[in-house]
């Protein structure tokens, strides 16, 4: 039988509460926790007071990207604009240099921020699992995970929480600052286009905010049944091996059916956010023409709003990447605080000194 007990919450407050199942070694456990914001609060100034000095790094080069990333539409309307019976040829190769030129710029800056992004997520997968192994072993250690927790720690959940430090302030400046840069650059040239590209963000932020929360419910719930069964297989010897089978088994299906919900919330964001930007395709060439048609815009203003819309496209997926990644990232680490004294004990390993 499983025992319900309280875990304590170690640097969290108490500001509304919510209840959580977890397992704590082979038990279920029910924490008490507060509220989404708060631990996702914690959870970033965890993530600063451990990594801030490479964060600084990582803020430096995604404000470079983003800046340079509207510079390509300037290239494109000049060019496509400068085309035509009076051409000048040496005009042409010097914006199309320009247009080469920003590219690899661009690609430069894209290079170092992913290399030092990578390099400090997995230094921190480092730490997080060199301070669990160590607090394993602690015999003062009071919260011990059993061993197939303790494996699916270190296996997949430090690399998951890891993964996420190297990119949890870069990516998100990186994508927020490309849309501003490039719906900015449009405004200045022609404010119809880059109203109309606002209106075709605003719907898609709803959608974001709206099912992605449903999303992570989900994900959070997948995450502790899949403990759980861990936990029951590893423990399958030394208990009633045909009543321990059965509830494994259980915890399968149910996961089963976690994962069906969240492909069907994944999808369909995905079929409302390529409508919407079809929307936006359409919307640009009616403006677009009429503006044409009254003499109040050029084509190459035009092309520019759709690369830009194409641009703009982009960031938003890798934001709602980000913000499934971010929440799927504080759950796992939350529930490796409640199973392990690993972040509430002293430790003089320098491999494992820091972590999130």
């Amino acid at each position: 039988m499983t025992r319900q007990l309280t875990c304590d919450l170690t640097g969290f407050g108490d500001n509304g509460r919510e209840t959580l199942a977890i397992p704590c070694g082979h038990e279920i456990v029910v924490a008490t926790g507060i509220r989404t914001r708060h631990h996702m609060w914690d959870f970033y100034v965890r993530i600063w007071r451990n990594t801030g000095r490479a964060q600084i790094l990582l803020v430096i080069l995604s404000l470079i990207v983003a800046g340079l990333a509207a510079a390509p539409l300037r290239f494109q309307k000049d060019i496509i604009n400068s085309l035509g019976p009076d051409l000048e040829t040496k005009a042409l190769f010097l914006l199309c240099g320009g247009y080469l030129a920003v590219i690899v710029i661009t690609n430069v800056f894209k290079f170092a921020l992913n290399y030092r992004s990578s390099l400090l997520g997995e230094d921190t997968i480092r730490r997080i699992r060199g301070r669990v192994y160590a607090a394993h072993h602690d015999p003062e250690a009071t919260r011990r995970p059993n061993t197939g927790t303790l494996a699916t720690i270190i296996a997949a959940e430090a690399e998951e929480v890891g993964r996420f430090v190297g990119q949890a302030v870069a990516n998100p400046l990186l994508q927020v600052g490309t849309l501003v840069s490039v719906v900015s650059y449009v405004a200045s040239t022609q404010p119809y286009l880059g109203a109309f590209l606002v209106l075709i963000i605003l719907p898609q932020a709803a959608i974001v905010l709206t099912l992605q929360e449903r999303v992570n419910r989900r994900v959070k719930d997948r995450t502790i049944v899949l403990r759980r069964a861990s936990s029951d297989i590893s423990e399958e010897e030394l208990k009633d091996i045909h009543q321990v089978q059965e509830k494994i088994f259980e915890d399968f299906d149910e996961i089963y059916v976690t994962r069906r919900g969240i492909f069907r919330l994944k999808l369909s964001m995905k079929m409302a956010m390529n409508v919407i930007s079809g929307i936006g395709l359409v919307g640009i060439l009616v403006i677009g023409g009429l503006l044409m048609k009254d003499g109040r815009t050029d084509v190459g203003t035009v092309v520019a709003s759709i690369s830009a819309l194409e641009r703009i496209n982009s960031p938003w997926r890798l934001l709602l990447n980000f913000y499934k990644e971010l929440s799927a990232a504080r759950v796992k680490f939350e529930l490796i605080l409640k199973s392990s004294d690993a972040f509430a004990m002293p430790t003089t390993r320098k491999a494992t000194k820091k972590a999130p």
